[in-house]
């Protein structure tokens, strides 16, 4: 796309049409409009759910919308009757009702002034024919009337307004059909309530009818009720929306049970909408089976999707949605064609996969605005490249604040070795959200013999430590013999208080166990990083480009990869040029590059003679 900024891209109109990667989501929201059926989203937060829900209530026609009025029940006070009417009757109903209470309220007001008129001068009369003490006696005599008669036409008034009757739903200002996101909802609001009324005797009190309050699902009535994370509701209320789902009515009654509005209950009231929950792979686990089933049975299940090809055409949704961006907030300038590219490269890089984009725009959006920030702070007309770098670590999450502090910690207490050689010592490479820290691991080979298995230590997960028995596995098949009845084998995280999860250190376990084993030095300006099969090869792993930040921010010099991932780097070129980057296809391409080239070459023969071939290691 040529363009010089963002001011020159045309913004689609149509939520639909701004929606980015989605495909296959919109298409079945497409179906689910025109057909009415429900749609249960799955994905991870930012990737353009509830924006879905918004869409899907433009495409829903609005000439079915219905206004719905709750009247008096004279045979039965709490058992109010339900009146549903095209969009806009119900205003005009209330309206016409009110004006002919209005004309009974005119009369009494034209008796009250006459009725005061007559009080003023009455004594008036009665002081020249009867004398001072019987004017002032019939003076007070009728404004007590008046006072009696005023409070006897409120209370008349009153009850004749409220009589009446009430709208509950209100179409008639709607351009489309209704979205309303009952994420979070208690059960009153969701499913609606009858107001608890304190005064109850004396004719004070509010009738059963003016103490209804619809709910979510029947302001949604015609339209869209949206749930996000919709297994978070307690499985009464899941049962209670089920039944609303299925009768397409449900009635409305107090929810406490010791309010007065628990002895009211409506007729059923028309909530005849299109649910749209959302929610992560959790979800599915939580949500009320026979909900679900009813989504499923009725309607469409999508996984939203994470990513998207990079391509030029894609590419272009991305000019398009920075545009879109800028449009919503209202305070930013334009970007410039540079600054929309270092967005595109920071999505690139979020992915962490080769030739794919993120499309987790919401965090892609905080990026905009913080970089939008910059701009107006320092007065420029566009937002360049420059500043979005920089609103890239002002805009960091607080996983990444944590990593850095805590990469700040071990550097000042200097638990990360950036030069020299060290036997049994390792820099491996962790992950905390999106952010990279250097993982230092120490091994120790203890004589004794006793254990059969290698003792890890340091907070580790369910992943990370079946990474460690893969490890073990490698070990003995090469140095079974050197170690059974003679060494225990223990392997440290060194302060890592947070907590290991996941494979992506078993090649720097195994380089550390192998160095404290065969008493070889490891070249401690290496970073690497990695997840280890049985048979010594190296495997793929997450967050690559993270991790080589992090070894970076660290000073080391050098870092191991898996071959893998070559593709998935995305590193600016200045930040290339600080690192050497060498990727492995097996545990000897690992041990090659790490350990001392003198002392570490008989052992590199034997392990590639016992069936862990070398590939040469390839360099940047």
């Amino acid at each position: 796309m040529d363009f010089k900024n963002t001011s020159k891209i045309k913004v689609p109109t149509k939520l639909i049409d701004q929606i980015i990667g989605q495909t296959r989501a919109v298409s079945i929201i497409s179906k689910a409009a025109k057909q009415g059926r429900h749609v249960l989203l799955i994905g991870d937060p930012g990737t353009g759910k509830s924006m879905l829900g918004q869409a899907l209530s433009e495409l829903v026609p609005r000439k079915e919308l219905r206004d719905i009025l709750i009247l008096p029940n004279q045979k039965d006070e709490n058992n109010p009757k339900v009146h549903s009417l095209p969009s806009g009757r119900g205003q005009e109903i209330v309206e016409r009702t009110k004006q002919r209470m209005n004309v009974g309220g005119r009369k009494s007001t034209i008796i009250f002034l006459a009725l005061a008129i007559f009080t003023a001068l009455f004594p008036w009369w009665i002081r020249k024919t009867h004398g001072d003490i019987m004017a002032a006696a019939s003076l007070i005599s009728g404004m007590m009337f008046l006072m009696l008669y005023g409070a006897m036409m409120g209370m008349g008034m009153r009850k004749r307004q409220t009589l009446g009757p009430k709208l509950l739903v209100d179409t008639a200002k709607l351009k489309t059909a209704p979205f309303i996101d009952a994420t979070g909802a208690h059960s009153g609001s969701l499913l609606g309530d009858v107001r608890h009324d304190p005064f109850q005797s004396g004719g004070l009190g509010t009738p059963a009818h003016m103490r209804v309050e619809p709910g979510m699902i029947h302001r949604a009535n015609k339209g869209v009720l949206f749930i996000d994370e919709v297994a978070t509701m307690d499985m009464k209320t899941q049962q209670d929306l089920l039944t609303a789902m299925q009768d397409r009515k449900y009635s409305i009654t107090g929810q406490s049970e010791r309010s007065a509005g628990a002895m009211v209950r409506t007729d059923p009231v028309p909530c005849n909408f299109i649910l749209v929950g959302a929610g992560n792979k959790d979800t599915i686990r939580r949500m009320h089976p026979a909900l679900r089933s009813r989504i499923r049975g009725y309607g469409y299940e999508v996984v939203m999707e994470n990513f998207i090809d990079d391509n030029p055409k894609n590419r272009e949704y991305y000019y398009k949605f920075v545009a879109q961006e800028i449009l919503k907030d209202g305070k930013i300038p334009h970007f410039s064609k540079g600054a929309c590219d270092e967005i595109i490269r920071i999505s690139r890089r979020m992915s962490g996969r080769k030739n794919k984009l993120s499309i987790k725009f919401r965090e892609l959006g905080g990026i905009i605005r913080s970089a939008g920030d910059l701009a107006v702070e320092e007065k420029t007309k566009l937002v360049n490249t420059e500043q979005v770098i920089r609103a890239l670590k002002i805009s960091k999450t607080l996983e990444q604040q944590i990593a850095d502090k805590h990469i700040e910690h071990i550097l000042d207490y200097r638990v990360v070795q950036k030069e020299g050689t060290q036997v049994g010592r390792v820099n491996g490479l962790a992950v905390i959200a999106d952010s990279g820290i250097v993982l230092p691991i120490a091994s120790e080979a203890a004589k004794g013999g006793k254990r059969r298995e290698i003792i890890a230590t340091g907070s580790l997960g369910k992943i990370a430590k079946e990474a460690i028995d893969n490890v073990s596995a490698i070990i003995m098949k090469h140095f079974g013999e050197s170690i059974k009845d003679k060494y225990d084998i223990y392997v440290q995280f060194i302060q890592t208080f947070e907590g290991i999860e996941g494979d992506s250190a078993s090649v720097s376990v195994a380089t550390s166990i192998i160095s404290a084993l065969k008493n070889i030095p490891i070249r401690q300006e290496i970073a690497m990083t990695g997840s280890l099969s049985v048979r010594g090869e190296v495997l793929p792993v997450g967050g690559v480009t993270p991790k080589i930040e992090a070894a970076i921010e660290a000073g080391l010099k050098e870092v191991i990869i898996p071959e893998r991932n070559k593709k998935d780097i995305v590193l600016s070129s200045k930040l290339r040029n600080k690192i050497k980057i060498h990727y492995a296809n097996n545990l000897v391409d690992v041990l090659e590059v790490a350990f001392d080239k003198r002392k570490g070459k008989k052992v590199i023969k034997a392990l590639s003679s016992n069936g862990t071939k070398s590939k040469k290691t390839k360099k940047n």
